[in-house]
């Protein structure tokens, strides 16, 4: 029996980390690649990391639009990066809103931010090495899910990102690692070495 050599993996935040932060994106227009993320990702296929979506998209359960939409998108996202280079080994996501109107996604679940269960769908789905892991993402929740997963949360200042760390984190116990002008500047960090604790 042959077991996979566990890769590292950088789970990444989509709306504010990935894409410019629009509230829900409603429409396949609404959806911009910000500066640098092909740059970034594709500096993760190369230096051996996974690169994993995990997103929450609530606008589903809310009924905001429908769950075809939010595919669209992906296959816009992942077009857009491969014209670059740039490959996503899988994107995860979150369909579920407590009380929305979708019966269906009406639902308290472990997927949604910061729950932890779009990582433990990955580690299913791949050889992951958790401890050489990270989360990068605009949002407190996206810090916390890295905290409970017991890896590294990299806070951009993209989207939400600057408003959560003035506002936010200043009063809650867990921090991020490390904070980035933005996904290109954390993954350069993270290639860089610098590890903390």
């Amino acid at each position: 029996m042959t077991f996979e050599k566990k890769k590292p993996a950088v789970f990444l935040d989509r709306d504010g980390t990935i894409n410019e932060q629009m509230g829900y994106i409603n429409h396949e227009s609404r959806f911009v690649l910000l500066p640098g993320v092909a740059e970034a990702i594709r500096l993760l296929n190369r230096n051996g990391y996974l690169s994993i979506v995990v997103s929450n998209q609530s606008g589903v359960g809310r009924g905001y639009f429908p769950v075809d939409l939010v595919y669209k998108l992906h296959d816009k996202m992942e077009s857009e990066l491969k014209k670059q280079d740039a490959v996503l080994d899988r994107i995860y996501f979150c369909p579920h809103y407590p009380g929305g109107s979708v019966v269906e996604c009406d639902k308290s679940c472990t997927c949604r931010k910061p729950g932890t269960g779009l990582i433990d769908r990955a580690v299913e789905d791949f050889p992951i090495d958790l401890a050489a892991s990270y989360v990068i993402g605009d949002r407190c929740s996206d810090i916390k899910m890295a905290h409970r997963a017991g890896i590294q949360g990299i806070l951009v200042k993209t989207g939400y990102g600057r408003g959560d760390l003035e506002y936010v984190f200043p009063g809650l116990s867990y921090q991020p690692h490390h904070v980035a002008e933005d996904l290109l500047g954390a993954v350069q960090w993270i290639l860089a070495g610098t590890r903390d604790g």
